[in-house]
């Protein structure tokens, strides 16, 4: 019997849910984690999140086309299990050292659901209807995000920071069971492709070969680039700058949640609007937002109560506009490759991952404690990614999107 839409949903959040979980719920531990395992230089600490992320984009350039070979089940199983291996290396690292290469493997594995993801999506739903269906994911989605920063530091006030992973390995368990039992293999034997070097490289030079693809993936790197900054930075400044340490996970919880509207505003008018124009009045809202944050932030109106509650307004309109942004940019990425839907869920997502960690990286090394870097950076990504989706007006009809 075939899942029904509303059940496949649901799983298909929680399996890019691994993500977010693997990320958010660390927040709150980041500062116990730094006194035990990096006292000297505290801001290594950094790493454990940063690390997870490159290690997902390498993973995710040998998901999708395994999935391609395989199919989808088999890889979702073997990047469970070194997702859980590598869980449990975390819990058992008495070092920094052994928590980053834990954490690389972890996010390795963890790509092989959120790549995996896409591709049973696209196997199952095109064009705007494809763009729906992610929009309704990301609703579900939005609601690990808004809880994880809470889970984490609930277990921490209970037990130590290590308890966390216990959860992330629960986790996994979970949606990788729920897969098998519920999930039909969606790519038939005679639809595979063999797992050979030829075929990857075929696969490749078609994807970066279609305009569309290349000016989604571009735009991507600098939406995701935008999320990826606040999260490195917005613990940071909650404790340095406000100090509310104590508070931000549940500020973060506040933020997250109702940042889910978008994906449910997304859903609701795709289908009338097309994804290209509301990426680009999301984006162009950003730059007027993020203007408007410097020029208060240059006035000195930023610090205190007030500037505490135009900060928290502000980074609600960040995850607003990744809400829809980010579903819409992949949906459009993904439409002209269906055929090879695990192999350019794979590309485009470690081209978005590791270009977005990249820029994020750079900008969070200038930081200075003020909300000042994360501010300016998202000015200057919003412009960019602005004008990277503006670009994508002349494939729109060819398209339809």
């Amino acid at each position: 019997m075939r899942i029904s839409t509303p059940e496949f949903i649901a799983l298909m959040a929680m399996l890019v849910a691994t993500v977010a979980i693997s990320i958010d719920a660390m927040l709150p531990a980041l500062p116990d984690i730094a006194a035990q395992l990096t006292p000297e230089r505290p801001n290594n600490a950094q790493l454990i999140l940063s690390t997870f992320i490159v290690g997902m984009s390498i993973g995710t350039l040998i998901a999708g086309p395994l999935s391609d070979s395989f199919g989808r089940k088999t890889v979702i199983y073997w990047g469970a299990g070194l997702y859980i291996s590598a869980s449990i290396t975390c819990i058992l690292a008495s070092n920094l050292e052994t928590m980053i290469a834990a954490r690389l493997c972890q996010g390795f594995g963890a790509a092989a659901p959120r790549v995996v993801s896409q591709a049973l999506i696209r196997d199952l739903y095109s064009g705007r209807q494809m763009a729906r269906i992610s929009s309704f994911v990301m609703i579900i989605f939005s609601i690990v995000p808004a809880l994880a920063p809470l889970l984490g530091a609930g277990l921490i006030s209970v037990f130590a920071w290590q308890s966390i992973f216990m959860i992330l390995v629960i986790f996994s368990a979970l949606s990788t069971t729920w897969t098998g039992l519920r999930i039909q293999e969606t790519l038939a034997p005679e639809q595979r492709i063999p797992f050979r070097r030829q075929a990857f490289q075929r696969a490749l030079v078609e994807i970066f070969s279609l305009g569309m693809v290349r000016m989604s993936m571009l735009t991507m790197v600098f939406a995701y680039a935008m999320l990826f900054l606040s999260i490195l930075m917005v613990q940071q400044i909650f404790d340095q700058f406000y100090g509310r340490a104590d508070s931000f996970p549940k500020w973060f919880a506040l933020v997250a949640g109702l940042s889910a509207s978008a994906s449910f505003l997304n859903s609701m008018t795709v289908i009338r609007l097309g994804m290209r124009r509301l990426i680009s009045a999301a984006l162009r809202t950003q730059i007027v937002w993020s203007l408007g944050m410097l020029l208060l932030y240059t006035q000195g109106l930023m610090a205190g109560g007030l500037g505490f509650a135009l900060f928290i307004v502000w980074i609600f309109g960040l995850f607003f506009q990744a809400g829809m942004t980010l579903g819409n940019l992949t949906a459009l990425a993904m439409e002209p490759l269906g055929h090879i839907a695990g192999t350019a869920a794979s590309v485009t997502s470690a081209v978005a991952t590791l270009g977005s960690i990249l820029l994020a990286s750079l900008a969070g090394q200038f930081f200075d404690g003020t909300p000042l870097i994360l501010i300016v950076s998202t000015f200057v990504l919003s412009i960019c990614g602005s004008l990277s989706a503006h670009r994508l007006k002349r494939f729109e009809r060819k398209l339809a999107v």
